[in-house]
């Protein structure tokens, strides 16, 4: 588990102090009006406290190692700042997490990713033994998600389904966020949560997915800390099964708060090649369609996720 205090004070400073220095860093106020910052020092923060600061990625070589090695198609620069590769598939998680969906399915989307050399392949935990001997001789990973779609299970729920997800050959963890504790400012139980799927998933990253369609602006960047402060790898748009899918400005935004050394993966709604550029733009690592094949195809899907 991260070194977060157990005292929910301790964890109401933590989060209005990383509030206020996002919310600083957003309004324009520089990186280099603090007195301690210097661009051209080395940094002698050790990787495990890395993402503290924000600023690692362009101060600190070997955390751009550590991403890359879990499997960071890029490094983020902020909104605006990267150009797409023309290999767009390495940028997809293929999809599929309808409950009703069959063997059959499953067969089809693995083929499709074994065709189009999409980054993964998203199931429900269930589905992970098939999809995983399905990818075997693949560079395509499989993605289990947890605490999916709610995220109101316990965190020893949580964490059981992602060892369990982990051992039968997920390699990336797609996670919840417990939405209402975060809207009561139960902030020790959702870093908790996250800590534990975290320590469980190990060696492989946790996406947190934080449906920022149920959020309000200050509870996305509490949400984003928190993910950040807890140790996650990623942080994530949306279910695809909540009120709205990725947008633009939260990519944005999401991408400002974890800084330049923790990936964002946007999902939901993102339904042609154009909606896909425009994500990476913003600031996203990874993107999650169940249009895969239409989005590089050039056709239109009006898939929800």
């Amino acid at each position: 588990m991260a070194s977060i205090s157990s005292s929910g004070d301790g964890l109401d400073n933590l989060v209005d102090l990383i509030t206020q220095k996002v919310q600083a860093r957003l309004t324009g106020e520089s990186q280099s009006t603090d007195p301690g910052y210097d661009p051209n020092t080395p940094c002698d923060v050790s990787l495990d406290n890395c993402n503290e600061c924000g600023f690692c990625v362009t101060r600190k070589k070997e955390a751009v190692d550590n991403l890359i090695g879990i499997g960071a198609a890029r490094i983020g620069a902020g909104p605006g700042g990267a150009k797409p590769s023309d290999n767009l598939a390495q940028y997809i998680d293929h999809t599929l997490l309808k409950p009703e969906t069959t063997r059959d399915d499953l067969k089809r989307v693995t083929d499709e990713a074994r065709q189009w050399g999409f980054a993964t392949v998203c199931v429900n935990a269930s589905n992970i033994p098939y999809v995983a001997r399905a990818l075997r001789g693949t560079n395509t990973k499989p993605i289990a998600v947890v605490g999916f779609p709610l995220g109101a299970m316990t965190p020893t729920a949580k964490a059981y389904e992602a060892k369990e997800a982990i051992r039968n050959g997920a390699r990336e963890i797609d996670m919840v966020i417990n939405i209402g504790a975060l809207k009561s400012k139960n902030y020790q139980l959702v870093c908790e949560d996250i800590c534990r799927v975290v320590e469980a998933s190990k060696p492989y990253p946790v996406k947190v997915i934080i449906e920022a369609s149920a959020l309000n602006r200050d509870e996305k960047i509490i949400a984003c800390a928190l993910s950040k402060a807890s140790n996650a790898h990623f942080v994530k748009t949306s279910t695809g099964f909540g009120k709205g899918g990725a947008t633009v400005e939260d990519v944005a935004l999401m991408r400002e708060v974890v800084g330049d050394n923790m990936l964002v993966k946007a999902s939901g709604g993102v339904r042609d090649e154009k909606d896909l550029r425009n994500m990476i733009g913003a600031g996203a690592d990874r993107i999650g369609a169940s249009a895969s094949v239409a989005i590089l195809s050039g056709q239109k899907s009006t898939s929800s996720y």
